[in-house]
């Protein structure tokens, strides 16, 4: 099997267009193309979402028994589907299926005016399944026929997000190494990166999967059971089970990004000044001026190749589980051993007051 890259997310919402119209007034997101009834998606209504590399699709139930209105039910708006792009989509859904994967969809073809691709779509974890995306070479459209897409704009230096970075995953407790396994059996993944993060008196286990390709990343997560519950078993529990806790975006100047975004009404974790008086002292020389990144609270890790440079969006989802990262690589081709826990710390920070106001609701 040979999976080359993420090729999409979609996200099941509440309303498609309000949260299309959300991530163009603030990311910089362009409404590539929409679908539904009319265009051969039944009991849906989807917005195509593009900027740079990044694909996302927004889809909404128009009924109660439509899968994304189930999902959006149980977990409130998130991502539901993360699409792999391949060079066989036969052969890598036989393959998966073959390994253990369960088939939600066989391979099917879209084709028009020019533009062919293949999708198939099999289980991943929780409720988040896997699309593999075959697409054809000679055409652009993303789902020929059944997304209606306009010209695509051209793009610009204001479009700051290049690529879908990674994906975080929040798991139970105990399923972290077995959805290792199923990584690594199923779509031949390997093991890149693990660590134990400890914030206070909490700690989550972390280990992180990658495609052979390095165009998919996964950051695989579960909580400590023996440690005080803490930001992972509130996703759980505020999302009703395992998924994707955030997506990281790809950018090349996170500082003009954070900045640009910060003015469109994007709020950002927040870190103590504290930890930067002591950051050339811990990594050496960064590539970007510590007095840039302090006002901003962008954090700066390395690995063996290089620099990065990460920071948390608050999120503004009602439940106040799935959020944004901005990443600049610098070389770096992995993770850290100081961002991850400075990451989490600030974003426990922006929990705690929630926390305590959910758990007063339900008492």
């Amino acid at each position: 099997m040979e999976i080359l890259d993420t090729d999409h997310i979609e996200m099941f919402v509440g309303d498609a267009r309000q949260a299309a119209h959300q991530l163009c007034a603030t990311y910089g997101f362009h409404v590539y193309g929409q679908g539904g009834p009319e265009t051969g998606l039944p009991g849906q209504r989807s917005v195509l979402l593009g900027q740079r590399d990044i694909r996302i699709l927004l889809t909404s139930g128009l009924s109660g028994g439509h899968r994304a209105s189930r999902y959006v039910a149980q977990h409130g708006d998130g991502v539901a589907v993360i699409a792999f792009g391949c060079a066989d989509v036969q052969v890598a859904f036989d393959e998966a299926v073959a390994a253990g994967a369960t088939a939600i969809q066989p391979p099917q073809r879209f084709a028009h005016e020019g533009t062919t691709v293949i999708t198939a779509e099999v289980s991943g974890f929780g409720d988040v399944t896997h699309r593999l995306v075959q697409r054809v070479p000679g055409g652009e459209r993303f789902l020929p026929g059944a997304i209606d897409e306009p010209a695509r704009p051209a793009p610009t230096d204001a479009d700051l997000l290049h690529t879908i970075d990674h994906a975080a995953i929040c798991l139970q407790a105990g399923e972290l190494d077995e959805t290792v396994r199923y990584y690594e059996r199923v779509f031949g993944f390997g093991m890149i990166f693990q660590e134990y993060i400890e914030v206070g008196e909490q700690g989550m286990q972390s280990k992180v999967v990658q495609s052979p390709s390095g165009g998919v990343t996964f950051t695989l997560i579960q909580p400590d059971l023996s440690r005080r519950a803490g930001q992972i078993d509130d996703f759980l529990s505020w999302h009703e089970g395992a998924g994707v806790q955030h997506i990281a975006y790809s950018t090349h100047d996170i500082v003009t990004a954070v900045r640009a975004y910060s003015a469109k009404g994007v709020e950002f974790a927040q870190t103590p000044a504290s930890y930067y008086d002591m950051l050339e002292a811990r990594l050496g020389e960064v590539d970007v001026p510590v007095e840039k990144l302090r006002p901003l609270g962008i954090l700066v890790d390395r690995d063996h190749w290089g620099q990065m440079y990460q920071i948390f969006a608050k999120s503004t989802h009602i439940r106040r589980t799935y959020f944004l990262e901005l990443i600049d690589r610098h070389g770096a081709r992995t993770f850290g051993t100081s961002n991850i826990p400075a990451l989490y710390a600030a974003k426990e920070r922006e929990l705690a007051a929630v926390r305590d106001t959910t758990d007063g609701l339900r008492s």
